[in-house]
């Protein structure tokens, strides 16, 4: 199984305020666990910068263009309450989109099996036209986009396991029939969308909340009973994960209670589907996940699973 690890140092460049959850740490902590010695077999890339045909597939260029006129030469600028720009943070935004376009190359070209991208700032919040909850281009639906326009897929399924509902992935794909969007979230938390009754114009939104205080039984439940066999159903070309791993039970910015198996044992059931639909091929981009030590065990046991491994229940 080849796995490719994408990943850059502008990442550690967007700042935020101290005290911000979405912190540079946090790509620190995954780059020292995935320096292990098991992982020393994975296919290391850095991200290249999205180019604005990759960004406008689903964003308009005004939006990246407000984006890139409101980054500021010094100090912070504020987008909204939660979301922040300094110097470095268009380049890293730029990066998080690259990659998971050289992820999807990569996939699609039959090069490697799987990538797992992880960069910041995330992208599920990112709606066509707002840039809000710590995203700016929205990183997951880029990649599915652009899996259609470059390498002829002609149904792409997104998996978002973020502990937030992504709004801004259900935004952008609301009233397409090619993208089936899958979330299970929280609820009710942050953004306030993703109530089952949501389901998009042709039915392709997909959306499995869980009550806070819900853990692994609950979430398996819903991912095997519910999920998976829509999925299957799709018979997507290609898997894309919005992999946000803050429904770990030690973060702090949400109340559900997965361990890091869940996620390894999730990645491997997305696996199992990608093998007998599309060729394997699954894409992996970083969202959430706010506690640093339950983000490394969590992102650790996810790039085992895409490796290859057995994890343990």
């Amino acid at each position: 199984m080849s796995t490719l690890y994408v990943t850059h140092p502008a990442a550690l460049r967007h700042e935020t305020p101290l005290g911000h959850p979405e912190r540079a740490d946090r790509i620190r902590a995954i780059e020292t666990v995935l320096e292990k010695e098991r992982f020393a077999s994975l296919i290391r890339e850095q991200a290249p910068m999205a180019e604005m045909e990759s960004l406008t597939l689903a964003h308009p260029e005004s939006h990246v263009v407000a984006l890139r006129d409101l980054s500021p030469r010094e100090g912070l600028v504020r987008v909204d309450d939660d979301t922040v720009m300094s110097p470095g943070t268009f380049e890293a935004a730029l990066r998080a989109a690259g990659g998971a376009v050289r992820a999807v190359d990569e996939v699609m070209g039959g090069a490697i099996d799987n990538a797992f991208v992880a960069m910041r700032p995330p992208g599920h919040h990112a709606e066509r036209t707002r840039a809000m909850g710590f995203c700016f281009f929205n990183n997951a639906a880029i990649a599915a986009r652009h899996a259609q326009k470059r390498h002829g897929a002609e149904r792409v399924a997104i998996l978002d396991w973020d502990v937030h509902h992504g709004n801004g992935t259900q935004d952008i794909f609301w009233s397409d029939a090619s993208v089936l969007y899958c979330s299970t979230h929280e609820m009710p938390l942050y953004p306030g969308t993703g109530a089952p009754s949501e389901q998009g114009e042709f039915g392709t939104i997909l959306n499995a909340p869980m009550a806070p205080g819900e853990g692994s039984a609950v979430f398996r439940d819903v991912l095997t009973q519910v999920v998976l066999p829509r999925m299957d159903a799709f018979q997507p070309d290609l898997i894309v994960i919005s992999a946000g791993f803050d429904a770990h039970w030690r973060d702090p910015l949400g109340s559900l209670n997965l361990t890091e198996a869940d996620f390894g044992w999730a990645t491997q059931q997305v696996m199992a589907l990608a093998d007998s639909r599309c060729c394997g091929r699954v894409v992996s981009v970083l969202e959430g996940g706010y506690d640093l030590e339950g983000l490394a065990k969590s992102a650790a046991a996810h790039v085992d699973a895409l490796m290859g491994r057995e994890i343990k229940a």
